[in-house]
C-alpha cells in the first residue's frame, strides 16, 4: 500500500509528533509512506528521514493556489493508493487535489473545532473561523473515511461537519515506550541541574505552545496560589511562542512570578523534563487528545489535567491523574498542591497511568489500527 500523508507543517506539536511516531511502524507493516508538507517551519523533518521516510516540501513562492497545484502534481507523479490529510490547510488542499487526481482521500480529525470556545477565543478572528469551517464543510464531501483521535472528537466533529458517524473511525495517538525510556532519579537530577532547579524545589512542568487554547494563563495564575503554600515551587513551560505569549509574559510580571516561572521555548529533551517534574499539568481549554499527556504517563510524571471529555480516553478517572475543570485557577492550584502534599498517592496514580499507555496506546498497536483504517477506506 502506498500512502501519501499531507500535513500543513512538520513543527514539533501533537499531530506532527504522532505522525513521526507512527510512520516507521507503518513502514514495518509494509506501507510505503511519503510525507509532504505545505509550509516551512523547523521541526521534525530529519527524524522522519533518519528512519527512511521520504519527506517532500510543497513550500515555495505563491499562495494557496500554488501549494494546491504542487500538491496535485505530486499526487499525479506518485500515484498513491490513498492520500491522508491532517490539519486545516492540508485537509482543504489535499481533499481538492486528491479528488482532481482521482485518488481516494482520508482526513484526520485531531481537535474539536468551530465551536463556541474557538469563536470566543480573544486571539483569533471569528470571521476566519467561520471561513475555515465553510471550506472544511465543503471539502468534507470528498473524503471517503475520517479518522478521529478520540470518540469525543468523532462525535463533535461529525455534527459540525455533517458527516455520518459510520464514516468515522477512532484511532488514538500512540507513543513508543522504548523511545522515551524509564523515569529515574539520576535522569531527573540531571535535568534539574541543567535547569538550575534545586533538588528540593517542587517542579511543575507544562509542555505546550503558548496559545490561548492551552490555558497557560490559568496555570500561571494557579502558580501564584501554589507559591503561597510552597514558596520554592517553580513552573517551567516547554513549547514555542504563540498567540498568547505577550499576555503570558505580562501576567507573570503582574503576579511577580519572574523568578518562579520560566518559558523554555522549543525543547528536544521533553522526556528528561518529564522525568524531573513533580507535577505535569495540562491546563488546556480544549484539546483533541493531547499526545504529550501520553508521554507524561509513560514517564510516570504525576498528572493534573483539565477535565475535558477528549482527554478521558487517556485519563478516564482520578485513579490515573487528577482532573479539574478548565479555566479555574483555584481548582488547578488545589490539585497541584494535592500532588505535592501526597507524593505516594501521586506515584500510585502514575504507575497506573503508565500501565494504561502500555495496554492501549503503544505506537505499534496504533499503526496496526491505522492500517486497518486505510484498508476500510480503500474498500469503501
Amino acid at each position: 500500500m502506498k500512502v501519501l500523508y499531507l500535513i500543513s507543517v512538520l513543527a514539533p506539536a501533537g499531530a506532527e509528533q504522532s505522525l513521526v511516531a507512527m510512520a516507521p511502524c507503518l513502514s514495518k507493516l509494509g506501507v510505503e509512506v511519503t510525507v509532504a508538507y505545505l509550509r516551512e517551519r523547523p521541526g521534525l523533518h530529519a527524524r522522519l528521514e533518519e528512519v527512511g521516510i521520504e519527506v517532500v516540501s510543497l513550500t515555495g513562492r505563491g499562495g494557496a493556489l500554488r501549494r494546491f497545484l504542487r500538491t496535485v502534481r505530486l499526487i499525479r507523479d506518485r500515484q498513491p493508493d490513498v492520500v491522508h490529510t491532517t490539519l486545516t490547510e492540508a485537509n482543504i488542499i489535499g481533499r481538492l487535489a486528491a479528488s482532481l487526481a482521482r485518488v481516494p482521500v482520508v482526513s484526520s480529525l485531531v481537535n474539536v473545532s468551530y465551536g463556541p470556545e474557538q469563536l470566543a477565543a480573544p486571539t483569533g478572528s471569528t470571521f476566519g473561523v467561520r471561513v475555515r469551517h465553510l471550506l472544511d464543510l465543503a471539502t468534507a464531501r470528498l473524503v471517503v473515511r475520517f479518522h478521529a483521535v478520540t470518540t469525543t472528537v468523532a462525535e463533535i466533529m461529525a455534527r459540525r461537519l455533517y458527516v455520518p458517524a459510520q464514516r468515522i473511525d477512532v484511532v488514538p495517538r500512540g507513543r513508543d515506550p522504548e523511545q522515551f525510556g524509564r523515569r529515574s532519579q539520576a535522569r531527573g537530577a540531571k535535568a534539574r541541574a541543567e535547569l538550575g532547579v534545586p533538588s528540593d524545589a517542587p517542579l511543575v512542568l507544562a509542555v505546550a505552545h503558548q496559545d490561548y487554547q492551552k490555558g497557560l494563563d490559568v496555570l500561571v495564575a494557579a502558580m501564584a496560589l501554589v507559591r503561597g503554600k510552597r514558596p520554592r515551587a517553580r513552573l517551567v513551560v516547554a513549547g514555542r511562542a504563540g498567540n498568547h505569549t505577550d499576555e503570558l509574559r505580562h501576567l507573570v510580571a503582574r503576579l511577580d512570578l519572574d523568578e518562579s516561572v520560566s518559558f523554555l521555548g522549543l525543547r528536544d529533551d521533553v522526556p528528561e523534563l518529564l522525568s524531573a517534574a513533580d507535577v505535569f499539568v495540562l491546563a488546556s481549554r480544549w484539546e483533541g487528545m493531547g499526545g504529550v499527556l501520553l508521554e507524561a504517563m509513560l514517564l510516570e510524571a504525576p498528572i493534573v489535567a483539565s477535565d475535558l471529555a477528549t482527554l478521558r480516553d487517556a485519563v478516564p478517572d482520578e485513579r490515573h491523574g487528577l482532573l479539574v475543570p478548565p479555566e479555574q485557577p483555584e481548582a488547578l492550584a488545589s490539585a497541584v498542591l494535592a500532588v505535592l502534599d501526597d507524593p505516594e498517592a501521586a506515584s500510585r496514580r502514575a504507575v497506573l497511568a503508565r500501565a494504561r499507555v502500555l495496554e492501549r496506546f503503544t505506537v505499534e498497536r496504533v499503526a496496526e489500527e491505522m492500517l486497518a483504517f486505510y484498508e476500510r477506506a480503500l474498500g469503501a
